[in-house]
């Protein structure tokens, strides 16, 4: 007979539950899965730093898959895009050459956006007929397939916004395609966790602040990407490049100078990238508190400790990247390299509430 008390046997971890074989397979896929939406996330950035997303001017989920495979392909592609606004207002002259260049960066966005359907879809499929899926995940998994399909046409919505007058897509749509992506990154990584580790842990206490804190990086990561996608749509990287100062000021001048006063925090460039400064600084101070409160908190699973430890680590150098990209002007390596330890800090920060549950 146990000689422990209920309320110790309630205090202490719960045992581990070992995943099934099919649990572990599907674990992995979408573990797979996670790692194509990231690496769209990561040539997303590419595309948008060297002004590539408008050199594709139509929408073909099929036929585009293949990209121009002849001269006349080629100069029928570029004809096209000569009748787009970014051509006659900031490209004009360009030469086919130069059009490739930014021609397959977004090919290969697209692709990558396709192939990543294909690797959802198939397998899932295949699981289903199997029925190899646990109870409870189906509807999660087709919920997950159904937000893919709208980041693809909500992707092609933006792109549409730059080739009516103004060769700029729309800030509001650029932020939602981008918020979308990190999204369905962290249901699928949250699911492929809830695989591998399918019984909740039994916290002490002491514990609640941490996972309260938790959730809290969290907010604080999905806000910096909903700002950095205003910061991306209006361009305003590059209107101040000083740190930690706005050209000379903490507080830049025009940060409240349109009316009505909410629309600066939409259209606003300097409020754009003031709003993303200081969430940067929230979020170094929300990581601190969460660390301490993980280091002082009793029985937490080692996977917890681990991944805040690897949180910490990942958020002091986005902050870097971050200031080196505003005093570098945004260099496409640094901005794409940041855009990437963005969606590295989301998973990382989805992981470890997972952790905490």
């Amino acid at each position: 007979m146990s000689t422990v008390s209920p309320f110790l046997r309630h205090a202490l971890p719960a045992s581990p539950v070992r995943p099934s074989s099919s649990e572990r397979a599907i674990a992995a896929w979408l573990l797979a899965c996670c790692a194509l939406v990231f690496a769209v996330i990561v040539v997303g950035g590419i595309t948008r730093l060297s002004h590539a997303g408008l050199s594709i001017t139509e929408w073909q989920p099929i036929v585009g898959t293949l990209p121009p495979l002849s001269a006349d392909d080629w100069e029928d592609a570029f004809a096209k895009y000569r009748e787009t606004p970014e051509y006659r207002q900031v490209n004009r002259g360009m030469t086919l050459d130069a059009f490739q260049r930014i021609y397959w960066w977004e090919y290969v966005h697209r692709l990558l956006g396709r192939l990543v359907g294909v690797a959802f879809i198939v397998p899932f499929a295949v699981f289903a007929a199997r029925r190899r899926i646990p109870e409870g995940f189906g509807w999660k998994l087709a919920g997950v397939f159904v937000l893919g399909g709208l980041q693809g046409a909500l992707g092609w919505y933006m792109v549409k916004s730059g080739l009516v007058d103004d060769p700029r897509v729309s800030q509001f749509r650029l932020t939602a395609h981008l918020t979308l992506a990190f999204l369905i990154l962290g249901a699928m990584l949250w699911l492929a966790l809830s695989l591998l580790y399918p019984k909740r842990i039994r916290l002490r206490a002491q514990a609640a602040p941490a996972r309260r804190w938790s959730h809290a990086v969290v907010a604080c990561v999905l806000a910096m990407v909903v700002t950095g996608g205003f910061v991306a749509g209006l361009r305003a990287e590059k209107a101040y490049n000083t740190f930690p100062l706005m050209n000379g000021e903490l507080v830049p001048t025009g940060i409240m100078m349109i009316d009505p006063w909410w629309q600066n925090f939409f259209w606003n460039v300097a409020t754009v990238q003031f709003d993303h400064r200081v969430l940067a600084l929230l979020l170094m101070i929300v990581v601190v508190v969460l660390l301490w409160k993980v280091r002082v908190a009793i029985d937490l699973p080692r996977r917890a400790r681990s991944t805040a430890r690897v949180l910490g680590v990942l958020v002091v150098l986005q902050v870097a990247l971050g200031i080196s990209t505003v005093l570098l002007a945004v260099p496409i390596v640094l901005g794409t390299l940041h855009q990437a330890g963005a969606a590295l800090v989301f998973a990382t920060s989805v992981a470890l509430v997972h952790a905490l549950r």
